[in-house]
């Protein structure tokens, strides 16, 4: 059959990124309290296609992809980077892995359990000089209490939910939990999915008492990152929904400006 792909292209104009775009797609990733985790991706992968090519396989992309579906990681990441540019005969290779990420979390009075979803992407890229860029992102929703509103006020203080996230470039591996926890302990308190009357009492308190803005947010998680050996480059954003304004508040702080 003729294939059309194949035949060459007289535009001379070169193309950085030619793939696929959200699909969705059943995956594998490493779970520290269960060993793997079964969840659904939205995928983006990408190939440079030369000049002289009229068009990149598209299907090679879905065939790759299926090889590794077991075993999600950011090793298979760099793996896939490199079928990626053998397959298709490409000089650079990217691709961009986001999930929802479930935990088991026990409410802190009552013990009762509940599953929170946490949104986690794996970032790949591989240049024409074989050089490798791996990123590792979560978003982690948290509770925050305005020191401001605390300090001002005879009694009460307005808190709200937030949304962090946090991206991080490490030497070796490590657990998505851990990212998790750092985020969760650096804000006023970490947001649950099931709480009885006697967790609310609790996590209400432990927010009264522990108020952050989200410049402290942001710059608590910065000091943690700096501490661990295993990060080599970290970037954090901190956005309040505010509950008594109508914007969000927020803050942003990179490891290139420290």
């Amino acid at each position: 059959m003729k294939d059309v792909q194949n035949e060459r292209d007289y535009r001379n104009i070169p193309i950085n990124k030619v793939g696929i775009k959200n699909l969705r797609y059943p995956v594998t990733v490493l779970d520290r309290a269960n060993g793997t985790q079964h969840t659904v991706a939205d995928i983006n992968m990408y190939v440079d296609l030369p000049q002289e090519c009229k068009g990149t396989h598209m299907s090679r992309f879905l065939e790759i992809l299926q090889i590794f579906k077991n075993d999600m990681s950011l090793k298979t990441v760099t793996k896939i980077l490199d079928e990626l540019k053998g397959q298709l005969g490409a000089k650079s290779s990217h691709i961009e892995i986001k999930f929802p990420y479930f935990i088991e979390k026990k409410a802190p009075v009552s013990s009762v359990s509940g599953f929170m979803d946490y949104t986690c992407k794996f970032i790949g890229s591989s240049d024409s000089s074989g050089k490798l860029d791996l990123v590792s992102e979560v978003e982690v929703p948290v509770s925050s209490v305005c020191p401001c509103s605390k300090e001002i006020s005879d009694f009460g203080a307005h808190n709200q939910r937030g949304l962090v996230c946090l991206k991080v470039r490490s030497k070796k591996f490590f657990w998505i939990e851990d990212l998790i926890s750092i985020v969760e302990n650096s804000s006023s308190c970490e947001v649950y999915s099931v709480l009885k009357r006697t967790d609310e009492k609790y996590v209400t308190e432990k927010a009264y008492a522990n108020p952050k803005f989200v410049e402290d947010v942001v710059r608590d998680i910065a000091t943690e990152l700096l501490d661990e050996k295993n990060i080599t480059w970290f970037s954090v954003s901190a956005e309040n929904f505010e509950s008594i304004h109508n914007h969000s508040a927020y803050a942003f702080v990179s490891s290139d400006l420290i």
